[in-house]
């Protein structure tokens, strides 16, 4: 997962989405698309957008929620944390890696020989 971080945070039009999501949480892909070419001047087309959204959410960054018609897109910034915390305060990655084990951890109804 902290991979998935990393790649969505490496490029600098993604970096921008979460700037405006940060601005205002909550937006659709045509606020997002017009913010990005009002204050940035990135005319880059809803399919573009699209995609790095799509990276965006596979890094748990942003998260969708549909109301009616619209598509809304929220920041989360709960992988962010994880990934700093990692640097910033060791002692508490380690205790957050013990209570929560990752998707690839075995199940604890699994016996080990």
């Amino acid at each position: 997962m902290e991979e998935d971080v990393f790649k969505a945070l490496a490029d600098p039009t993604r970096r921008r989405i979460l700037d405006g999501l940060v601005e205002r949480d909550g937006q659709t892909l045509f606020e997002i698309c017009s913010r990005l070419l009002t204050r940035h001047g990135l005319g880059l087309s809803r399919q573009a957008i699209s995609q790095h959204l799509a990276v965006l959410e596979t890094a748990g960054l942003v998260h969708t929620r549909r109301q009616g018609r619209y598509k809304f897109h929220d920041l989360d910034t709960a992988p962010l944390e994880r990934v700093m915390t990692r640097w910033l305060r060791p002692a508490e990655a380690d205790t957050l890696e013990t209570e929560a084990p990752g998707p690839d951890a075995p199940d604890a109804t699994e016996s080990t020989p």
